[in-house]
C-alpha cells in the first residue's frame, strides 16, 4: 500500500495559514463596523483666511472678490527715467584737459563722476554746484551741472 504524501508538518502549516486568513478576515470586518464611513463629508478639508486647514466650511460673507487682471506676476518693469531731483554739491576734482571730474554731494558725502558733456556752466575745483543724477555705464553720473 502506498503511504500518504501529506506529513504532519504540512498539515500544521496548512492549519496555520487557514487560521491567519480567518483572523485577517475578522479584523477587516471589525474595522468596517467601527469606522464612521460617512463618505466624502468626513474627508473634506477647508482652508481658512489665514491659510490653515480646518474641517468647517468658510464664512461666505468674508469672501473677497479679486480681479485677476490686476495681479502682477513677476517684477514690475523698470522705467529708464527715474525721478529727477536736483542735488547740491562741491566740485572735488576737475581736469579741464581730460574733461572729467568728481562732485561730492553735501547731504550724503557721496562722490559722483561728471563729464564735460554733462556741464551747463564751466566749473572749477571747489565750486558749489547743483546737478542731477543719471545712470551711466559704471554707476551714477552727474549731469546738467550748474554753478550756484
Amino acid at each position: 500500500m502506498a503511504k500518504s504524501q501529506q506529513t504532519y508538518n504540512k498539515k500544521e502549516n496548512e492549519k496555520k495559514r487557514l487560521k491567519k486568513r480567518l483572523d485577517k478576515q475578522q479584523k477587516k470586518e471589525k474595522r468596517k463596523a467601527n469606522s464612521e464611513g460617512s463618505g466624502l463629508d468626513n474627508m473634506i478639508a477647508y482652508v481658512d483666511e489665514n491659510g490653515n486647514l480646518t474641517d468647517t466650511p468658510p464664512d461666505l460673507t468674508k469672501k473677497k472678490v479679486i480681479d485677476a487682471k490686476k495681479i502682477q506676476i513677476g517684477v514690475p518693469k523698470r522705467t529708464d527715467e527715474e525721478v529727477i531731483t536736483t542735488r547740491k554739491g562741491r566740485v572735488e576734482f576737475f581736469n579741464d584737459s581730460k574733461g572729467f571730474g568728481f562732485i561730492k554731494e553735501h547731504e550724503t558725502n557721496e562722490k559722483f563722476f561728471v563729464h564735460v558733456n554733462g556741464l551747463i556752466d564751466e566749473i572749477m575745483e571747489n565750486d558749489v554746484v547743483t546737478f542731477e543724477l543719471e545712470k551711466g555705464l559704471k554707476g551714477l553720473n552727474a549731469v546738467r551741472v550748474k554753478k550756484v
